[in-house]
């Protein structure tokens, strides 16, 4: 027993020193030329591939970025410019608004002081008027009198 023990272990170490976890003969070579060959046929067949659709997508990605940007800065520039036509506008509607009413209200004005010349004009024809007619009636009424004091006078003088 003691024997075969022994022979045991001499086969243990013996097989040891002839295949262990990396074994130097042409088998290292063949796997390394194997591992090469397999990295450049998955470099040309996956990863250039994926690599160039990666690189399309980036660029799509940054074209249409570029655009958004552009776009987004011509709507900025044409709110802008509306918003400062509208303020023009509103203040040209402000202005013809004012200017509108100052119009109205010097019209109004002139038809007031004309209607007040017309006025002062009817009232001095009528104070004019009166005083005529004021006139006709106190000469008729000094006729009047003048006729009944001689009326008077005749009769108490026939008396």
């Amino acid at each position: 027993m003691d024997n075969l023990l022994s022979s045991f272990i001499i086969q243990a170490i013996t097989k040891e020193h002839e295949g262990g976890l990396f074994d130097f003969n042409a088998t290292l070579p063949l796997m390394a030329l194997q591992f090469l060959v397999l990295t450049i046929l998955l470099n040309f067949l996956f990863y250039k591939p994926i690599s160039n659709i990666l690189d399309q997508r980036s660029e799509y990605i940054r074209n249409s970025l570029t655009s958004a940007s552009a776009s987004l800065l011509k709507a900025n520039e044409l709110t802008s410019q509306y918003e400062n036509k509208l303020a023009e506008s509103r203040k040209d509607a402000q202005n013809i608004i004012k200017q509108a009413q100052q119009e109205a209200q010097l019209l109004v004005s002139n038809k007031i002081k004309d209607a007040q010349k017309n006025a002062e004009n009817l009232l001095a024809n009528a104070y004019q008027e009166l005083s005529i007619q004021k006139e006709q009636a106190l000469k008729s009424l000094e006729n009047q009198v003048d006729m009944l004091s001689n009326q008077i006078r005749l009769k108490v003088l026939d008396n």
